[in-house]
């Protein structure tokens, strides 16, 4: 069946034309796709077979495939079928169970699902000939490869596990900040009346522990035990985080090297005709960094789907030296895309939806 997009075409695609494009063959899955793994904005990527050690991180460059990288760096292989245990400060490279036949006018974004994000695993896409780690150019024709590397947790994958996500887009979809003011005058897109919209919707920290029985955020404990990547509710919070409580004048100093998982002050709505994404927070401005920029589905903290705002948690990691966070410091900013049509369905509607209406919470791994 043709795939076909409306002239002049402008926005992020949403799950049906997700699901034309495979019917198509533009994007070609070696096994049929799953329950959920089209989201309304996005695609879930799979993890295949075989994991390859790799001495370092790459990239392959024009003219160089990534296998042929692979070949050249590899230490050695290990068998994902029946799952295999990914360890720290190691460097994988699994290829992904798609691949993708674009067209001239549809260009590729990879970023880590949400739930990789908060365990602190290292996760980037590649594809062959690229300069840039999660970006799919114009009509690329080839497979895809998930680079992994887990910083804090060991974790233990399989064939089909479901790490990162990419968006297909056309055009150029970013709303710039008169059109963000004007959409937060009708929406309200986070609950706050003096928030910056340069360049994105600023977000802030909050370490003031009112949202939270008077925490702001964990951190993660060191050498502790393996963490299943497809178990839900299995592991107890007390055995890999240490909760962190408010301090009076509403700071938190970051220890270098050390992994945090905190919430932003603002609670964020995304209407269903629009998504988002966090950007890396600008390194100028202090010696730390959100760890992963994250995407934000249609729907997400939306009243109409059972949202009331949800907070953007934030995975931060101090640099080299100690850092002193503040209450109420820009920490990262929220870019607005409008959507090429209204998914069918939204965050928080029928889909499973992790993280709708949330405050400070850990990954899905975790029991409440």
């Amino acid at each position: 069946m043709p795939f076909t997009l409306p002239p002049d075409a402008n926005g992020i695609l949403p799950d049906r034309m997700i699901a034309a494009m495979a019917d198509a063959g533009l994007i070609l899955p070696e096994y049929p796709f799953v329950e959920s793994q089209i989201q309304p904005a996005s695609l879930d990527l799979r993890l295949g077979a075989m994991a390859y050690r790799v001495r370092a991180s790459f990239l392959p460059g024009p003219g160089a495939t990534v296998a042929e990288r692979i070949d050249e760096l590899k230490l050695h292989e290990i068998d994902l079928s029946d799952g295999a245990v990914l360890e720290t400060n190691c460097v994988y490279i699994v290829p992904l169970l798609e691949s993708l036949a674009l067209p001239p006018e549809i260009v590729a974004a990879a970023n880590p699902k949400s739930s990789t994000g908060r365990l602190d695993v290292f996760t980037r896409v590649i594809a062959d000939g690229t300069r840039r780690f999660d970006m799919i150019g114009a009509g690329y024709h080839g497979p895809l490869y998930a680079e992994i590397s887990p910083k804090t947790f060991p974790v233990l994958l399989r064939e089909g596990s479901r790490l990162s996500q990419v968006r297909f887009r056309s055009g150029d979809a970013i709303l710039d900040a008169d059109e963000l003011d004007a959409l937060h005058a009708r929406e309200r897109l986070v609950d706050s009346d003096d928030t910056e919209f340069a360049n994105g919707v600023a977000l802030s920290v909050d370490l003031s522990g009112e949202n939270a029985d008077g925490f702001v955020g964990y951190r993660a404990k060191r050498h502790t035990g393996v963490i299943d990547i497809d178990r839900r509710g299995r592991y107890a919070v007390g055995e890999f985080w240490e909760p962190i409580a408010a301090r009076p004048d509403g700071s938190l100093i970051l220890d270098p090297g050390e992994f945090y998982i905190l919430a932003s002050k603002e609670a964020v709505q995304v209407p269903p005709d629009y998504a988002a994404e966090m950007v890396p927070f600008d390194p100028l401005v202090g010696e730390f960094r959100v760890h992963y920029a994250g995407f934000f589905d249609p729907g997400f903290g939306y009243a109409g789907a059972g949202g009331q705002g949800s907070r953007a948690v934030l995975e931060v990691r101090s640099r080299e030296v100690p850092f002193i966070l503040e209450h109420g410091q820009i920490v990262g900013r929220l870019v607005y895309e409008k959507m090429l049509a209204r998914p069918d369905a939204i965050y928080g509607q029928r889909i499973g939806s992790s993280y709708q209406a949330q405050g400070l919470k850990l990954s899905k791994h975790f029991r409440v």
